[in-house]
């Protein structure tokens, strides 16, 4: 398994996962997707992972070059990676105070129609009913999981079952 972070050249491939979901903006608030690339690793995926995040510890000392000079190349790195995505993980444990997820509403609302978009969250998550509505709507006969490992394995599934085709 490969893992593409976005301050890295994209990795063209549809055999790939991308984590879509809240992003920490404070470093006192730790990442889910560490997790969820150990996850994909123990279910061997033999894939590349998108992670829209820098590789790097210096993401929140270099958070405020990254808005003023690198969101054109994000974003666009961001579109690049998920247009080409085999599976798209959404994964959103929102909590207002420390992961408000707003911009993964616009990009959930998006891409929900794709066969390809895998929704998930904690139990815990404020706000996510209409999410939940919605991917319903789409995909009302998937389960919504309540937790990172069935849904990282949902994704694997699905993209280990497109390339068999």
């Amino acid at each position: 398994m490969e893992v593409n972070y976005s301050n890295q050249n994209l990795i063209l491939t549809g055999n790939s996962i991308f984590l879509a979901g809240p992003t920490p903006r404070d470093e006192a608030v730790h990442s889910w997707r560490p997790q969820a690339v150990k996850l994909l690793r123990e279910i061997g995926f033999d894939g590349v992972v998108y992670v829209p995040e820098y590789s790097t510890e210096q993401v929140f000392q270099d958070y405020e070059r990254q808005i003023k000079h690198d969101y054109e190349r994000q974003v666009e790195w961001e579109w690049n990676a998920l247009d080409i995505a085999g599976a798209i993980l959404f994964w959103v444990p929102r909590n207002l105070r420390d992961m408000p997820a707003f911009t993964t509403n616009v990009e959930f609302g998006y891409w929900v129609r794709e066969d390809r978009a895998f929704y998930g969250r904690p139990n815990n998550a404020e706000l996510v009913r209409y999410l939940d509505s919605l991917y319903q709507r789409h995909h009302g006969d998937r389960q919504i999981p309540s937790d990172l490992r069935s849904l990282c394995q949902m994704c694997v599934d699905y993209v280990q079952k497109s390339l068999s085709k």
